[in-house]
């Protein structure tokens, strides 16, 4: 038969609810770029089912899903340094031409640097014409295990004619 030992439990639940209360868990601060690329010959991103052909904005269609695999960068240069790889999907959810907005749901796959074998998982809605968006961090694996957190997006250039987009990513965790 089991035992319960109450002052141990309690004492275990106060000392995790002091060290949250203290802001003592160390957070980690990720800086890369994603560069999502649908012109060919050199896509990272592929639509693999096309909405109908109403417009939220030019060449932005309701239902549209594209399917990613997007390096990550040090710098906005295609030619720097990689870090991993953003790789999953993302859907046009938004019909309103004032609020066009995707879900997004990628992992962030780390190849090279101290999270080599790690991955994040982000899952949100992206309004993309919002300066800055916040996206929830909702797991993670390797030494980012267990992570939660959030991402503060923002679009480095947008090519209109293509299609092609950077993305700077500030990544904040703990885990």
């Amino acid at each position: 038969m089991a035992t319960f030992n109450a002052p141990i439990v309690l004492l275990l639940s106060l000392a995790s609810v002091a060290i949250m209360a203290a802001g003592k868990e160390p957070t980690t601060h990720l800086h890369f770029y994603m560069h999502d690329n649908i012109s060919n010959p050199y896509a990272t991103a592929v639509r693999v089912a096309q909405g109908p052909r109403t417009s939220s904005a030019p060449g932005l269609y309701f239902g549209d899903i594209y399917v990613i695999d997007d390096p990550l960068t040090t710098g906005p240069s295609p030619s720097s340094p990689l870090v991993g790889r953003a790789q999953g999907f993302y859907a046009m959810a938004s019909q309103d031409p004032a609020d066009i907005a995707l879900l997004l749901t990628v992992n962030l796959v780390f190849t090279e640097g101290e999270y080599k074998g790690s991955t994040l998982a982000i899952l949100s809605r992206d309004a993309i014409l919002s300066p800055v968006r916040e996206l929830p961090v909702v797991g993670g694996s390797g030494k980012l295990r267990l992570a939660r957190g959030y991402v503060l997006m923002k679009t480095y250039s947008f090519n209109q004619t293509l299609g092609d987009a950077i993305l700077e990513w500030d990544v904040y965790v703990t885990n």
